[in-house]
């Protein structure tokens, strides 16, 4: 029988911790012993164990309009997709270094839309560049990277906005994001789930520290072409010549306040700063808790 000790010590757990933008790793008390090592390690992550595969790289190019990330877009792996595919906007793979066992992966969101993963069975990421991830984003075309199947929830937007499970359909559609957390953004909206066609208005508030930091820049006039207004907040512009709105982006969402809450749904990825003040003032405003989307 467990102990009262052991009892409270399951309680507590799991432990929440914030590792990157958009992304919340679990701590959970699990402890595998590895086979090649025969040592007791902790498990961390979330959902099922990763099914690898080995993905080629397509290519790894510097982003445009970001200074630090890059594009990588790598072949979707044999058999992967028989453990789970791609098919909700925000869902994201864990990476490493291919055939290394001791690599801590990284958990990075599928930036291209599901189309596109169906018809050319490639994966796109965006990934900025740090210390420790060279292994990823100094690739070239040809280089392996082992690639798990798709995990994670996504942005169920057809299950939250098009139904009656909380009120009328959404119509009007607000989304955030800040930093690398634009990449599950962008393939929400060339997915084509918005369905901006069907009457919906539908917003974008991406914040960065300047424009030399606005990753899918070249994208804003075909997202605007779509229907989703684009509106880029920088909260450094000294010095940039940026004329545009500036500070925060849940700033400028109370500068414009928020349209009929009741029948407004948001979508967010980036810093967990942002996303807590963002649902704070959509929660001020009245909307529904259950139609504000994260992916984390």
């Amino acid at each position: 029988m467990m102990s009262v000790k052991s009892r409270f010590r399951t309680l507590l757990l799991p432990l929440i911790l914030i590792a990157q933008p958009g992304v919340t790793w679990t701590f959970s008390p699990v402890a595998l012993r590895s086979r090649k090592a025969n040592r007791i390690t902790p498990l961390f992550g979330w959902g099922p164990d990763p099914v690898w595969g080995a993905a080629k790289v397509e290519y790894s190019v510097p982003s445009p309009f970001h200074d630090e990330c890059v594009h990588l877009r790598v072949s979707v792996p044999p058999g992967v997709e028989d453990a789970a595919k791609f098919e909700i906007p925000g869902q994201y793979v864990q990476v490493k270094i291919a055939g290394d066992d001791e690599c801590k992966p990284s958990f990075i969101a599928v930036a291209n839309s599901i189309q596109s993963v169906e018809e050319e069975g490639c994966y796109e990421f965006l990934i900025k560049k740090t210390e420790n991830n060279s292994w990823c984003t100094d690739t070239k075309e040809g280089d392996l990277l082992d690639v798990s199947q798709i995990l994670g929830g996504g942005f169920p937007v057809a299950e939250n906005f098009d139904g009656f499970k909380f009120d009328f359909p959404t119509q009007n559609i607000l989304m955030f994001a800040s930093g690398t957390g634009i990449a599950p953004i962008r393939s929400v909206i060339e997915s084509g789930v918005l369905k901006p066609d069907s009457g919906r208005s539908c917003r974008l508030y991406y914040g960065c520290r300047s424009p030399s930091e606005m990753a899918y820049a070249e994208r804003f006039a075909e997202w605007e072409a779509a229907g989703v207004q684009v509106v880029p907040v920088v909260s450094q512009p000294e010095g940039t010549g940026w004329n545009g709105r500036t500070g925060y982006i849940q700033n400028a969402l109370e500068e414009d306040g928020v349209v009929a809450p009741k029948n407004c749904g948001a979508i967010m990825c980036g810093m967990k700063g942002m996303a807590d003040s963002v649902k704070d003032v959509l929660g001020k405003a009245g909307v529904i808790e259950g139609r504000v989307l994260t992916n984390f």
